[in-house]
C-alpha cells in the first residue's frame, strides 16, 4: 500500500511537471495539419525519446551532467531559448512547411513534423529541466526498486500524454482550421512566455 501511495505521489509529480493537458493544443498547433498516421509517428517518436532520456537520467542522475560538464541551469538556459524561438514563431504566424506544406513538399513536411517529435516535443517540452530534475530528485537517493518505480510513473504518464495527443484530432475536427491557428497563436505566446521563465530560472541557478 505505501509503495502504490509512493507510485501515485512520483505519477502526479510528474503530470504537473509534464502537463500533458497543456502539451496538447502545442502538439496540434505543431503536427495539427498533418494526416492521422504522421501525428501518430510524430506522438510516437517524441514520448519514446523522452522516456528513453527520462529513464537514462532515473538510472545515472547527476553523472551525466557530471561527466559532459552540463549544469542544470545551462540546460534550462539551452532549453528556454529554444522553447521561446519556437513560440515566437507560432506567435508571428510563421509556420514552416510542418504547418502548410505546399503541394510539392508533402513528403518534406512529413520529415520536417518527425523532426520535429524530437526537438522541441521530446526536448525540451515532455523531456524537459523541470521533467529531467524531478526523475533525478526522486531516483537518486533510492535503490533499484525506487529507481524502477519512477521509471513505470513515467512510462504510465507517456501513455496517457498518447491518449491526450490523439484525442486532440477531435479536438482539432470540433474547432476547424481557423480555431487551430488561433490556439497556435496563443500556445505561441504561452511557449515563449515558458521560454522566458526557463531562461530566468536557468541565470538565477547559474547566479547561486
Amino acid at each position: 500500500m505505501e509503495l502504490l501511495s509512493h507510485f501515485i505521489t512520483v505519477f502526479l509529480g510528474f503530470f504537473a511537471i509534464m502537463n500533458p493537458v497543456a502539451n496538447t493544443p502545442v502538439f496540434l498547433a505543431l503536427v495539427g495539419e498533418q494526416d492521422r498516421d504522421t501525428q501518430k509517428v510524430v506522438a510516437r517518436k517524441a514520448l519514446l525519446l523522452a522516456f528513453a532520456i527520462t529513464c537514462c537520467f532515473c538510472l545515472l542522475g547527476n553523472t551525466i551532467f557530471h561527466l559532459f560538464g552540463i549544469s542544470l541551469p545551462a540546460f534550462r538556459l539551452a532549453g528556454g531559448v529554444l522553447v521561446a524561438l519556437v513560440g515566437y514563431q507560432m506567435l508571428h504566424g510563421e509556420p514552416s512547411s510542418v504547418q502548410q506544406p505546399s503541394r510539392g513538399d508533402a513528403q518534406s513536411a512529413r520529415e520536417s513534423s518527425l523532426s520535429i517529435a524530437i526537438s522541441p516535443l521530446a526536448v525540451p517540452m515532455l523531456a524537459g529541466p523541470g521533467t529531467i530534475a524531478t526523475a533525478v530528485n526522486y531516483a537518486a537517493s533510492g535503490d533499484l526498486r525506487e529507481t524502477i518505480l519512477v521509471a513505470l510513473a513515467f512510462g504510465l504518464l507517456c501513455l496517457v500524454t498518447y491518449g491526450f495527443f490523439m484525442l486532440g484530432n477531435q479536438l482539432q475536427a470540433l474547432i476547424g482550421k481557423n480555431g487551430i491557428k488561433v490556439i497556435t497563436r496563443l500556445m505561441g505566446l504561452i511557449l515563449t512566455v515558458i521560454g522566458a521563465q526557463l531562461i530566468i530560472e536557468g541565470v538565477k541557478g547559474a547566479i547561486n
